[in-house]
């Protein structure tokens, strides 16, 4: 081949220290490749230059390709006006129900996916407790994504406690780096999902024995009123430091104040509970937290404030002026929140 081309494969094979057989394995390769050719009355392996042999093997790929295209582009078109009518029909049917309760779990998986892909303006949602299921979170980043793409807007408020959640804080880098907003809170009600200001979903109560399932809620007044609840919810929370990170909008230095923000805010709603006289229990449910963890809390608490009883911490918190009612000025009333459904 250094010559111009391979005259005899006997002498070649003996140079480059091969087989006659290895050599004719090798020609038949570089030759499917295209790298090589017969070429004369004598047909002698003739090399090609690899720009013309890359040419000649993509233009039946490329040729491929567009005829793949153009099929998908002719399916689309002859599928997305009656996917149009199909999500306006269901939409609906979503109205004219007001309500609907759908008791399995799997079934409300399907019902939240399909909503996640007719959704054309926003969805806005609660998510109690501290850090969600890693699966649960692997499943739905890849929806969350397209539908940023789309160009929906996504807001999604957690607890303080699930920043330290290693699972929440990747799904939180994905979605923000798309464009979604997230921030935490002390304290949320309940899950809520809300799609396009029109349906929203809220878990069932809990009932021993049957896995919980969830209401769809279509009524305007209903959906109105939950919307209303998450914006208090989101003006009161902090930016998750991932998300505006991510943005451009905090520095390193305002992430840190974040993190301190948060935790006093996790702090207050503490020492709230602790003086509307509910159970270590119920207040770790609250927050969002394992027991365990919120008794360290007590104890720093305790600590900062130099007092050696609950009663004592209550007691200087007051006199420091810490507020301890909510904004109508009531003690926190007692614990009605569900659970996270599984």
């Amino acid at each position: 081949m250094r010559h111009g081309a391979l005259r005899d494969p006997g002498r070649a094979a003996a140079e480059l220290g091969l087989a006659e057989r290895e050599l004719s394995i090798a020609l038949d390769d570089l030759s499917r490749l295209g790298l090589v050719h017969r070429a004369g009355e004598d047909e002698v392996w003739t090399p090609v230059d690899p720009t013309v042999a890359e040419v000649t093997a993509r233009a039946p790929l490329e040729r491929e390709i567009r005829e793949r295209q153009l099929e998908l582009s002719r399916l689309h078109a002859r599928l997305r006006p009656v996917a149009a009518l199909y999500a306006e029909h269901s939409r609906s049917e979503r109205r004219a129900e007001r309500l609907r309760q759908v008791d399995s779990a799997a079934d409300v998986r399907r019902e939240l996916s399909a909503m996640t892909r007719m959704c054309t303006e926003e969805m806005v949602s609660i998510q109690p407790g501290g850090g969600r299921n890693p699966n649960t979170l692997h499943g739905i980043v890849e929806e969350s994504v397209a539908m940023l793409e789309r160009g929906v807007r996504v807001r999604t408020l957690y607890q303080h406690t699930a920043r330290a959640s290693l699972a929440t804080q990747t799904y939180v880098r994905a979605v923000s780096a798309a464009g979604a907003r997230i921030r935490t809170t002390a304290e949320v009600f309940d899950r809520v999902i809300i799609f396009d200001r029109e349906t929203a979903f809220v878990p069932q109560s809990r009932v021993e024995g049957r896995p919980q399932g969830a209401s769809i809620v279509t009524d305007p007044t209903v959906v109105g009123f939950l919307y209303r609840m998450f914006e208090t919810l989101w003006r009161s929370g902090r930016p998750f430091d991932l998300d505006e990170v991510i943005a451009g909008r905090l520095t390193e230095q305002d992430e840190s104040a974040q993190d301190r923000l948060a935790a006093d805010d996790l702090r207050l709603a503490i020492l709230r509970l602790m003086a509307a006289g509910l159970k270590d229990d119920v207040i770790a449910r609250r927050l969002g937290m394992a027991p365990r963890t919120l008794r360290r809390h007590l104890r720093d608490i305790t600590g900062e404030l130099r007092a050696e009883s609950r009663f004592q911490a209550g007691y200087r918190a007051w006199r420091l002026g810490l507020p301890l009612e909510d904004e109508a000025g009531e003690p926190e009333p007692a614990d009605g929140t569900l659970p996270e459904p599984e």
